[in-house]
């Protein structure tokens, strides 16, 4: 029983009364207790456990609720909201690890749970065998030797924390005796950066560090002084320099690839540059293009790269699209309107917009509360969300067919309506906008119905700057343009390497290793991510 502050009584004899009447119930509690059975105490221990459990959860979604519902000064971001998980789930954790430690029949439970969610550890990961013998091999009743009747096997999954080494090369010089000029040696090793410290493998390590696992360059420079390595933030800058005009080439070949293709996704994302001249930071931007044809069932690999522009107009756009012709998706941005002029060298590109671009604007709208037209708007869309759904991973004929015959009726039906909406709201509320927007880019939003292959959000370019923002909350700003470009250049091929399923790390270990050894430029495309071979000393035995 919890009482608060403000349910006591105020006088004296009140609070007497209360008090003898909690010591009795606690009194009759403590009994109860006692005369319970081993069994009955754990039952009550576990539910006492499931409802502090309970509260926890609650407070999770509570959480949840106030990140997608809460008034904007109290909205929180993913960040926070993933903070507040972590530690509400490790509450739930500890008060587990309690609970199984002052019950047998919890923790059997519990270790019964796990081994049948836990599932299989990769095969590729090394083992290492620990075999646990009895005290004695001798039998307990005649004195004679135990044989071997069966074991019990299990696996953890354990870590090596990463390990600095020194790799020292040497080179002896050999000679003739009989002669002076007979001196032999072996040619050094090509290095990325010469005269320098660090391996193909380390500067990798930074890189993915870096623009992967987003943790900025003086932050691993701490993590390094852990280990007693004094490096600074700028020799770590170095290198990462060094390796970034290492991948340029691969950076324009995969761009090349990307072009060729029929159809492209692309966006754009702030890239904080600093302005030395001004002692601030200027906005630069980081254009995303992306293709991943899998929903259709392509082979193409998908890919994605990045290029960085000082600025986010019409004249960058038609810049970077350079070369390209095909289908050109996009949220409507109307800087790609430029692609699409008929003056345009190559002809104008096929643009097809966002539906989740549209859709999201009457979400934000129906979130507010009460808005019936943005309800029903969020209704019609949701139904062509629901067909694409089920048509995911067919051939682009056959995606095409079904949007014929399921989501063209939709849509036909969706634009009228849109039409008679508009004319019985205010010209200048957030529904009359979000309507205008759908009714203006109509064209490009219907484009999916006549085109299998094309898809009915931007989603894909959107996962792929993602990452940018994450890299660009943590390092605050790129430090000048041609920084934001080298960003652009390294950024591109991890995400491609994370596209296509490849270890980063390995891949870029082994990729600098190769170019700095003079791989042939007419062989570039054996050094594209999906093209990764790991390599056999890699692979372990099991």
């Amino acid at each position: 029983m919890t009482l608060l502050l403000e349910d006591l009584p105020d006088d004296v004899e009140s609070l007497k009364a209360l008090l003898v009447s909690m010591q009795a119930e606690h009194a009759r509690l403590a009994a109860e207790r006692e005369s319970m059975s081993q069994e009955q105490v754990v039952l009550a221990a576990e539910v006492d456990r499931l409802t502090a459990q309970n509260e926890r959860l609650d407070h999770i979604i509570s959480v949840l609720r106030r990140a997608r519902f809460g008034r904007s000064s109290e909205r929180i971001t993913d960040d926070q909201l993933n903070l507040a998980l972590e530690d509400a789930e490790t509450g739930v954790g500890a008060e587990d690890a309690k609970a199984e430690k002052q019950s047998g029949i919890v923790k059997r439970e519990a270790v019964k749970s796990r081994r049948a969610n836990r599932g299989h550890l990769p095969l590729h990961l090394p083992r290492e065998e620990v075999v646990v013998e009895p005290e004695s091999k001798a039998c307990p009743c005649c004195g004679g030797a135990l044989h071997v009747i069966g074991e019990d096997v299990s696996e953890r999954l354990d870590r090596i924390p990463a390990k600095l080494r020194v790799i020292v090369t040497r080179r002896p010089k050999y000679a003739c005796r009989a002669c002076t000029d007979g001196v032999v040696q072996a040619p050094a090793p090509a290095r990325l950066i010469e005269g320098g410290l660090p391996t193909e493998a380390l500067v990798a390590d930074v890189l993915v560090s870096k623009y992967a696992d987003h943790l900025p360059l003086y932050r691993q420079s701490q993590i390094l002084a852990r280990e007693g390595i004094e490096l600074d933030r700028s020799t770590l800058a170095h290198w990462v320099g060094f390796a970034a005009a290492e991948l340029e080439p691969l950076h324009a070949r995969l761009i090349q690839i990307l072009k060729s293709s029929s159809k492209l996704f692309a966006d754009e994302t702030r890239c904080p540059v600093l302005d030395p001249g001004r002692g601030k930071t200027k906005t630069g931007y980081l254009w995303a293009l992306a293709r991943d044809d899998r929903p259709w069932g392509s082979a193409a690999p998908p890919a994605a790269a990045y290029l960085y522009a000082p600025g986010r107009s019409a004249e960058h756009a038609v810049r970077h699209l350079a070369g390209f012709s095909g289908v050109l998706q996009v949220d409507g941005y109307a800087a790609y309107d430029a692609l699409a002029d008929a003056k345009r060298p190559g002809g104008p590109l096929t643009l097809a917009f966002c539906w989740s671009h549209f859709r999201r604007k009457f979400y934000d709208i129906a979130k507010g509360g009460h808005a019936p037209i943005a309800v029903e708007a969020l209704q019609w869309t949701g139904k062509l969300y629901e067909i694409e759904a089920e048509i995911r991973g067919l051939s682009a004929n056959r995606r095409r067919e079904e949007r014929q015959a399921r989501s063209r009726p939709l849509a036909e039906g969706l634009k009228p309506w849109l039409e008679d909406k508009l004319g019985r709201v205010s010209g200048r509320s957030p529904i009359a906008q979000a309507i205008r927007y759908g009714l203006s880019h109509w064209t490009g939003l219907t484009r999916f119905l006549e085109d299998g292959r094309i898809e009915i959000d931007t989603n894909t370019v959107e996962r792929a700057i993602r990452p940018l923002a994450l890299s660009r909350k943590n390092a605050l700003f790129a430090g000048s343009d041609e920084g934001g470009a080298n960003w652009a250049v390294i950024a591109s091929l991890i995400e491609t390497c994370k596209l296509n399923d490849v270890n980063p790390l390995a891949w870029l270990t082994q990729t600098l290793t190769r170019l700095v050894n003079r791989w042939p430029a007419s062989r570039i495309d054996e050094l594209m991510p999906w093209n990764y071979v790991e390599p056999a000393s890699a692979a372990v035995n099991v």
